[in-house]
């Protein structure tokens, strides 16, 4: 009788785990089936930027949500409920949320968890983060052709008195800062004091509170299809910190 329920309990294990794959929504690789990753790309930039970062997730076991949304068409106070309006309704059943975001897609994220709450929040990983903004915007935020390129929110994540990372409260849950120490974009990193990724310097990723950090050798603009840094998201996504060990290897 033992024999024949652990039977019956392993093909029906194997039975549910066969329908979530065949829905593409998980794979049995170890992660507990109710955790859901978003995923929140950056300024001027698309889903598509996050597309290896989904993959990888995806194998892990993960449900992930790739979001879109329109970077360079509103001030980041408007373009943060209309994301979160279509993420709602997609988290609010999850079991665990956690968030993985690009450069201006951790300040959208910090931006609604100022008058908002997320009950299954899990933790988050933040790529290049301008936490404390970026000279970039202080120096040619004025000419037409940055205006052009990043819209209304380029010109809010300076390091002056607009700055809206800066007027952002300390963030108040796991929260794991990958930073990039390459530029690939000399003409940025001039403006740029200190090391930096040729967008964000390694001064000014680092929020007044988080969880872990970790710097390593990749840039800015290709940050979310670095194997070390989807490497190091996936160990802090498990673990609540960085395989500091492996940083180098």
């Amino acid at each position: 009788m033992k024999f024949a329920t652990m039977l019956l309990t392993l093909i029906l294990a194997a039975m549910a785990c066969k329908a979530l794959q065949t829905n593409n929504k998980h794979t049995c690789a170890g992660v507990n089936l109710q955790e859901t990753v978003v995923l929140i790309h950056g300024l001027a930039r698309s889903d598509k930027a996050m597309n290896k970062m989904a993959k990888e997730l995806r194998a892990e076991g993960y449900t992930v949500i790739n979001h879109g949304y329109p970077s360079t068409s509103a001030p980041i106070e408007k373009l943060t409920p209309q994301i979160f309006k279509a993420l709602e309704p997609q988290i609010k059943d999850a079991g665990t949320v956690h968030f993985v975001t690009h450069s201006m897609g951790g300040i959208i994220l910090r931006q609604h968890l100022e008058d908002h709450t997320i009950p299954n929040l899990g933790r988050v990983v933040m790529l290049a983060p301008p936490s404390r903004g970026s000279e970039v915007p202080d120096k040619l935020g004025k000419i037409f052709l940055y205006k052009g390129i990043n819209g209304p929110a380029g010109n809010q994540l300076g390091t002056g008195t607009k700055s809206h990372p800066l007027r952002l409260k300390a963030p108040g849950f796991e929260l794991g800062i990958i930073a990039g120490d390459r530029s690939i974009n000399p003409i940025l990193s001039l403006l740029i004091p200190g090391p930096d990724d040729g967008k964000v310097s390694l001064a000014r990723v680092k929020p007044a509170a988080y969880t872990d950090y970790i710097k390593l050798h990749a840039t800015h603009a290709c940050m979310a299809w670095n194997k070390k840094v989807m490497t190091q998201t996936k160990y802090f996504l498990q673990h609540g910190k960085f395989n500091q060990e492996e940083k180098n290897q």
